[in-house]
């Protein structure tokens, strides 16, 4: 005798109960997920803890982290328009290309996201120095890049680049190419397809990709240390700036502290951004 399954209705309008959002995990899975999510939350909620609210205002608005500040906000600014101009063609190349081709160049662009951000340095170095054959190259020509901020935006770029590259890889592909197709059988140019149809249509991908590619810009570290320096006001970020407060130079723990705290509302905010952007665009 066979028992028939209990119907389940389904549809978009139907709102699931607990137990179907829950699924079969075994319970005791919670106690290790919780202990992550602690080792997460915590150590930020210590670094709230140690603000001093008192004097968060004149911190955050010392020259100092002024100087810091505004040179993370500009840099970040032109290393996000470079990795638009630069990862959006190389987006759709990946998109676009065959299987194979298409994983060569994913791990490619994937590299800079599993390197220490010291080993991109040093490789940034070991290319632009004056040393090496395009460095001595730009040197006969009247242009130094290292220890300048133009190499901050350069790291930036370097780090940021895939995340950008990846979201909007992404988001290319799962729209496929119906659209573009139909909108050629119709006569379209190639220019008109790919900015009446297909950036459109990754438009998601394209804005949560160019988000996360300034978060990460603004908190550059390792690459921008070793590659740019840290002179304050040339290429003194903030994240350089807090690094040489907790060593006893330049500004005082507490301005480091609260430009730490800047960094991640900007993180969160940024989150939250990407997130209310996928939540209210129609899939």
């Amino acid at each position: 005798m066979t028992v028939a399954a209990p119907a389940v209705r389904s549809g978009p309008g139907r709102r699931r109960t607990a137990a179907e959002r829950a699924g079969f995990v075994p319970r005791v899975l919670a106690v290790p997920a919780i202990i992550g999510l602690a080792l997460l939350v915590l150590p930020l909620g210590a670094l709230v803890l140690r603000v001093e609210w008192t004097t968060l205002w004149t911190d955050v608005t010392s020259s100092q982290a002024l100087s810091a500040l505004g040179l993370s906000l500009a840099t970040g600014a032109v290393a996000t328009a470079v990795c638009v101009a630069l990862g959006v063609p190389l987006a759709l190349l990946i998109a676009r290309s065959t299987v194979r081709t298409a994983a060569v160049l994913r791990a490619l662009v994937t590299v800079p996201l599993v390197l220490p951000p010291m080993v991109g340095g040093v490789a940034m170095l070991f290319l632009f120095g004056r040393t090496s054959w395009l460095g001595g190259i730009l040197a006969d020509w009247g242009i130094r890049l290292p220890f300048t901020t133009t190499a901050v935006v350069l790291a930036q770029t370097f780090v940021a680049l895939p995340f950008l590259v990846l979201a909007l890889e992404g988001s290319l592909r799962s729209t496929g190419v119906g659209y573009e197709q139909a909108a050629a059988g119709l006569g379209a140019s190639r220019w008109t397809i790919l900015t009446r149809v297909t950036l459109p249509l990754a438009a998601p991908g394209l804005v949560a990709g160019i988000v996360l590619c300034f978060a990460r810009a603004i908190g550059e570290f390792g690459a921008t240390a070793l590659f740019a320096g840290n002179a304050p006001g040339v290429t003194q970020t903030m994240p350089l700036a807090i690094y040489t407060a907790f060593n006893g130079a330049g500004v005082s723990q507490g301005t480091a502290v609260a430009l730490s705290l800047l960094l991640l509302v900007t993180a969160v905010g940024v989150l939250l951004l990407v997130r209310a952007w996928r939540v209210e665009t129609p899939r």
